[in-house]
């Protein structure tokens, strides 16, 4: 492996574990035992469903292939897959908010691994209602585990401000840690022991089972509106007159669906940039590298909210300019550095530019997660929380399968140019986001202070 790949991933390896050691007591919230074991028990839980989640990842695509389908037929799985997540996704993930948190993460389970068992098979139609299920289930995972987390932290008198530990701490460990050593697995399954490509989706399914099981016998079920007057269009109704209702939640829905578009895109986009020519690069390991710049990013995360005198509604609008820089810098590579004709062999000097720039966009994502988490958990009403977050999804989804069905029609450099353009616009969104949340914290204020005083 080429010696740059080590010296990307080993100082991003330095820097993490660097700031995860100098934590000074600024940077951590004290806590009683009784919520270090509620989170405990829900990061347990929320790793076990990611690494379900990040083991299939890799091989979703080379497994079709090996049954025999060409890019056409993969690519209408895939649309597949974001349809249903944004058609039955968005109803079952809101029958979560009356029938129940706990009952939509067992289900949660279940689908997916459904979805895992119908690998096995190399017929399309099985394949498609795979990815059907699959799509329900991401939506699930989603909204129901962050809305069942929210209400029991509430539920049980826990303070506001501790949510952000559980936040920042799950992207930390779900969504880096774990990845990486789902990626490092699933290529031992796969790779080293030679047990086929479906092997990551059977261990995916363990996981998933164990992940179950705990939250069967160790979770209590919650819910948002759970009134039986209440049918689901009552429901869909009241969430749309919410958003439309509260500034503040309208905006963090358009900021959502264009980080989150702009982040699925780039996942799509991010091997043809780096080898535009047949480059042999390292996918795996890059992905890994990723991944360690994603907990870079939630590191920082939980130091910006374990203070209170940090808004998160203001450093999110550096966030998001930074990310719409570095997803800018293949256009910029392209127009300053003359394109390479020579095909394969190693990457070339604009794809290592690129590959760092790409690092740091990771880093944002891994700040955007907590961030958002902690926003939604301010804005978004209780009794609406699933339905809601699952509306957010809707324009994702829709985006993301036009450009999965327009991937070959544009030049890459086009789709990075309007992935920066869409982060830019989040970055005025959130500068409005803030300004909206700071009017509405002044006028509560004021409220407070007419209030006439019970002597």
């Amino acid at each position: 492996m080429e010696l740059f790949y080590l010296i990307v991933f080993g100082a991003l390896g330095v820097v993490v574990a660097t700031m995860e050691l100098s934590k000074s007591n600024k940077d951590r919230i004290n806590t009683p035992s009784a919520f270090n074991s509620f989170k405990n028990n829900y990061l347990l839980v929320y790793s076990l469903m990611m690494a379900g989640d990040w083991l299939q990842g890799p091989y979703v695509y080379y497994l079709y292939t090996t049954y025999g389908f060409g890019k056409g037929d993969i690519g209408q799985l895939f649309i597949a897959g974001f349809g249903s997540s944004m058609l039955f996704g968005t109803i079952v993930g809101s029958l979560a908010d009356k029938h129940g948190r706990k009952r939509a993460s067992i289900t949660y389970c279940i689908t997916y691994i459904l979805s895992c068992i119908t690998k096995h098979s190399p017929q399309y139609r099985i394949l498609m209602v795979g990815r059907i299920l699959g799509g329900i289930a991401t939506s699930l995972l989603f909204s129901a585990f962050e809305s069942w987390l929210v209400a029991e932290h509430n539920k049980r008198g826990f303070e506001q401000q501790w949510l952000s530990i559980t936040f920042s701490k799950a992207i930390f460990l779900g969504n880096g840690l774990v990845a990486i050593l789902a990626g490092l697995f699933g290529n031992l399954l796969v790779g080293s022991l030679a047990m086929g490509p479906v092997a990551p989706f059977d261990a995916a399914s363990i996981f998933l089972a164990i992940g179950m099981a705990i939250i069967i016998s160790s979770w209590t079920e919650n819910y948002g509106d759970s009134s039986e007057s209440k049918d689901l269009m009552t429901q869909f109704r009241g969430a749309a007159v919410a958003i439309a209702s509260d500034e503040k939640i309208a905006l963090l829905g358009a900021i959502q669906s264009l980080f989150e578009g702009s982040m699925y895109t780039f996942v799509f986009l991010w091997t043809p940039a780096l080898s535009p020519n047949g480059e042999d690069i390292p996918h795996g390991f890059i992905f890994a590298t990723f991944m360690l710049s994603s907990m870079l990013g939630s590191s920082l995360a939980s130091r910006l909210l374990a203070r209170a005198s940090i808004k998160v509604e203001s450093y999110m609008q550096i966030v998001f300019i930074i990310s719409s820089a570095s997803l800018l810098l293949p256009v910029i590579t392209s127009s300053l550095v003359a394109p390479s004709k020579e095909k394969g062999g190693s990457i070339k000097f604009a794809g290592c530019i690129q590959l760092i720039g790409f690092c740091v966009f990771e880093a944002c994502v891994g700040l955007f997660w907590p961030s958002i988490m902690k926003m939604r958990s301010q804005y978004i009403p209780e009794e609406a929380r699933s339905t809601i977050m699952n509306f957010f999804r809707i324009p994702l989804n829709i985006f993301v399968c036009i450009v999965l069905y327009n991937v070959d029609a544009f030049p890459i450099t086009v789709m990075f140019g309007m992935c920066s353009f869409f982060l830019f616009i989040a970055s005025m969104l959130q500068r409005r986001l803030l300004g909206v949340a700071e009017r509405s914290r002044q006028d509560k204020g004021r409220e407070l202070e007419a209030e006439p005083l019970n002597i």
